[in-house]
C-alpha cells in the first residue's frame, strides 16, 4: 500500500520534471529564433525564479489550512493543470519574442501554484522512515523525464521545435493529474481559510526566523537550484554553440546527464536511509562541485568526457535526490506547506543565477573566444555548490528522529 502511494506520489514529479525540463532545455534554442542575447534569453528563463519566489511563500502556507472534500493541498494542484498543459501546447507556437514570453509567464504561474501543495504531500502522507525512499523512487521519475526529454526531446526540436513542448502538455497533464485523481487526503473539519497575502508572508517570514536548521537548509537548496538551473539552461548551447558539435553529441551528453541522475535515483535513497541524508549529501557535493570545476578545462570535445560525465551526474542527482528528504527531516509537522513554499521561494532565488551565468557568457565570449563564452559555465555553477559543502557539513547528525506513529492512522 505504502510502495503503491509512494509510486502515485512519484508520477506528480514525472510530470513536473517533463514539463520544466522541457522548457529549460528547449526555450533557449526556441528563444534564438527571435534573439542573440544570452542575457535576455537568460532573463526570460530565469522569470521562474519571481514566480518561484513569490508564489510559493502564499500558495505554501496557504494549502495548510485550506480545508476541502478534495483535501487541503490537491484543490490548488487541480486549478494549476490547465494552465500548465494550455502554456506548453502554446509555447512553441509563438510568432515573436514577447508573445512566447507571456506564454512561458503564465506557465510559470500554474506551475507554483502546483508545486508547493504537492511538495506537501509527502510529509503530509509518508512515515519519516519512508522519506529517502520516496525521494529516490520521486528521482527516478524525473531521472526518466529529464532522459524523455533531452534525448528524445532534441530529436523532435530538430524535426519541428514545437513538437517538444507539445508533447510536454500532454505528458505533463496526465503525470500530473494522477496524484489529484488517485491520492487520498485526510479531510480536515475547519473552514477554507484565505487570511490574505500579508499573513501568509508573515507566517514564512516567522519560519525562517525561528528555524534555524530549516534556515541554513534553505540556503544551501537556493545554491543548489542556481547551478542546477544554469547548467540545464546552457548544457544543450554548450556543446553545440560553445564546442562547436552536433546535437547528436549533445544528445550524448544530455543522456549521459539523464542516466547518472537514474542511478543516483535508484541508490541514494537507500544510502541516505541508512547513513543518513545529510552525510550522502555532504560527500555527493564535494565529488559534484570538483566535476564542475574540472569541466572549465574543456574547450574541444573528447568522446572519453563521456565516462566522466556519469559519475559527475550520480554526485549532482544524489544532492538533488535527498536534499528534500532532509529538508522533512527538519521541518516541524504543523509548518509543512509554509516550509515547503520557502524551500520553492529559495528555489526561485537559486534560479536567478541563470541571469548571471547568461550575463558571464556574454561578457567572457572575447576571453573564451574558443567555446564563444561558453566555458565559463562549469567554474561558474561550481562556485555554489562548493559554498554548499560546508552548510550541508553543519546539518550533520541533526535530522529528526523517525517516528512512524504519527501516520499509522492516516494509513489505515
Amino acid at each position: 500500500m505504502r510502495n503503491r502511494l509512494v509510486w502515485t506520489l512519484g508520477l506528480g514529479a514525472f510530470g513536473l520534471a517533463f514539463s520544466i525540463t522541457t522548457t529549460s532545455a528547449y526555450l533557449a534554442p526556441l528563444l534564438e529564433r527571435f534573439t542573440d542575447s544570452r542575457t535576455v534569453i537568460s532573463g526570460i528563463i530565469a522569470a521562474e525564479g519571481i514566480f518561484a519566489l513569490g508564489m510559493s511563500l502564499v500558495i505554501g502556507p496557504w494549502s495548510d489550512s485550506f480545508h476541502t472534500p478534495l483535501g487541503r493541498r490537491r484543490p490548488f494542484m487541480l486549478v494549476a493543470l490547465p494552465g500548465l498543459a494550455g502554456a506548453l501546447a502554446l509555447m512553441g507556437l509563438m510568432p515573436n519574442l514577447w508573445t512566447t514570453t507571456v506564454v512561458v509567464l503564465a506557465f510559470y504561474v500554474a506551475y507554483y501554484v502546483y508545486e508547493p501543495p504537492y511538495r506537501g504531500l509527502y510529509p503530509d502522507l509518508l512515515d519519516e522512515s519512508m522519506f529517502g525512499r520516496a525521494q529516490g523512487v520521486q528521482h527516478l521519475l524525473r531521472g526518466a523525464a529529464l532522459g524523455i526529454v533531452l534525448i528524445a526531446g532534441s530529436q523532435l526540436f530538430d524535426i519541428w521545435h514545437a513538437a517538444p513542448f507539445i508533447l510536454a502538455a500532454g505528458v505533463t497533464v496526465i503525470a500530473c493529474g494522477v496524484p489529484v485523481a488517485w491520492v487520498r487526503e485526510e479531510i480536515g473539519q475547519g473552514e477554507r481559510v484565505y487570511t490574505g497575502v500579508g499573513a501568509y508572508l508573515r507566517t514564512s517570514w516567522t519560519v525562517l526566523r525561528e528555524e534555524e536548521l530549516v534556515r541554513r537548509f534553505l540556503l544551501a537548496n537556493a545554491l543548489w537550484e542556481g547551478a542546477f538551473a544554469a547548467a540545464r539552461t546552457f548544457a544543450f548551447l554548450y556543446v553545440t554553440k560553445g564546442l562547436h558539435e552536433p546535437s547528436s553529441t549533445a544528445t550524448g551528453v544530455l543522456g549521459c546527464v539523464a542516466v547518472g541522475y537514474v542511478i543516483a535515483a535508484i541508490i541514494s535513497g537507500r544510502l541516505g536511509d541508512k547513513f543518513g541524508l545529510a552525510p550522502v549529501i555532504f560527500g555527493a557535493a564535494i565529488v559534484y562541485a570538483g566535476g564542475l570545476f574540472g569541466a572549465g578545462f574543456a574547450d574541444t570535445w573528447h568522446p572519453a568526457y563521456y565516462a566522466v560525465i556519469i559519475p559527475v551526474a550520480v554526485a549532482a542527482g544524489t544532492v538533488m535526490t535527498l536534499s528534500w528528504g532532509l529538508l522533512f527531516k527538519l521541518m516541524p509537522a504543523h509548518r509543512r506547506g509554509a516550509i515547503a513554499g520557502l524551500a520553492l521561494g529559495t528555489k526561485g532565488i537559486g534560479l536567478l543565477f541563470t541571469v548571471v551565468a547568461g550575463v558571464a557568457i556574454d561578457a567572457f565570449s572575447s576571453t573564451f573566444a574558443k567555446t564563444d563564452g561558453y566555458q565559463v559555465l562549469w567554474p561558474l555553477c561550481a562556485i555554489p555548490i562548493a559554498l554548499s559543502v560546508p552548510l550541508v557539513g553543519s546539518l550533520l547528525g541533526r535530522e529528526r528522529p523517525t517516528d512512524t506513529g504519527a501516520h499509522e492512522a492516516l494509513r489505515e
